[in-house]
């Protein structure tokens, strides 16, 4: 069985969320989504995803800390 890369994407605005899962969806990885920096770190702890697509500017934890952090 052929293992699908899964993609964490994490961004504020839940439309950015939407289309960006759905395109990688269609690209065929499985994808998790995250609104902000503390779930996003959440979800990496549970889930392990293999990449991360992070918005730079975001209320609270900006972009760079979650990165920082998930380090």
């Amino acid at each position: 069985m052929k293992h699908r890369a899964h993609v964490l994407v994490v961004d504020d605005e839940q439309n950015v969320r939407k289309v960006l899962g759905a395109l990688l969806t269609q690209a065929g990885y499985l994808v998790a989504s995250a609104a902000s920096g503390t779930e996003a770190l959440e979800q990496v702890r549970s889930q392990d995803p293999d990449l991360v697509i992070c918005d730079l500017k975001m209320p609270g934890m900006d972009g760079l800390e979650v990165l920082g952090e998930m380090r």
